[in-house]
């Protein structure tokens, strides 16, 4: 619940306190207006649906990003990979997968990107409209949509600006291309509005995570990030799209 929320609930408990001291005398409130405050106590208790969603969106996340990490830690124990602060992006910094101004992969590397689509592809099921959709038993009882899965490419400060811009765009589409050739339907997981939720975007070296001052901070700084973004409703009856939608969905998938 919200703090204006919590506070509305003791605003109402405090005159239903008082309204029942005043049940007993002959000048007591009204016993419609008491049941009318009682009722209404007794929703504002309930979960909002919104904030349910958007909790459970936020946690939903976090799940499938450790899950993301875990999986790929499993395969490549060395590999250089984190989660974001923000637990919204998998990290991948240094010469994790590229080397310092290419925006090619080597075997290694490749074999790396083409596992994380893999991946991708075996998670999104369950939190992506579209022919691949599924509700199994896998995907547990969550009921949260993805918008988009961006691939990120960053730099850091060497060189020129539109360089760096154009390197690090170029490393987000190798990055989505190798996954595409490695495994074709990573592009039919869809969100709500029926959009691939795999993109792609390069921000060269104007989103640091450390001072470009150090070679450590430069060698975080040249990363890809690899974030979920999760469908935020703004409407109790958007939720309730979100909800008839996967609930249309089997255990085997039916499209939109």
């Amino acid at each position: 619940m919200t703090d204006l929320t919590i506070s509305f609930l003791l605003i109402i408990m405090i005159m239903l306190a008082f309204f029942a001291t005043q049940l007993r005398t002959e000048d007591s409130v009204s016993r419609e207006k008491y049941d009318r405050l009682v009722a209404e106590l007794a929703q504002l208790q309930q979960a909002n649906p919104l904030e349910a969603y958007l909790s459970e969106a936020i946690e939903q996340r976090r799940e499938i990003l450790f899950e993301l990490r875990d999986r790929l830690k499993l395969e490549f124990p060395d590999l250089e990979v984190v989660i974001s602060p923000e637990q919204d992006a998998l990290r991948f910094q240094g010469e994790g997968l590229f080397a310092s101004g290419s925006s090619q992969l080597e075997r290694r590397p490749r074999e790396i990107v083409e596992a994380m689509g893999r991946l991708l592809d075996d998670i999104l099921v369950c939190f992506t409209l579209g022919v691949r959709a599924v509700r199994g038993p896998d995907c547990g009882s969550g009921q949260a949509l993805i918008e988009a899965v961006q691939i990120e490419g960053h730099t850091d400060s060497d060189g020129p600006d539109l360089n760096n811009l154009h390197l690090s765009t170029a490393r987000a589409n190798t990055t989505l291309e190798v996954m595409w050739n490695d495994d074709r339907s990573i592009l039919q997981h869809l969100n709500l509005r029926g959009q691939p939720v795999m993109s792609v975007s390069g921000y060269g070296e104007m989103r640091p995570i450390m001072s470009n001052e150090t070679v450590e901070g430069k060698a975080a700084n040249r990363r890809i990030d690899l974030r979920i973004i999760m469908y935020a409703p703004s409407t109790i009856e958007e939720v309730r799209e979100v909800t008839r939608r996967l609930e249309r969905l089997t255990p085997t998938g039916d499209g939109l």
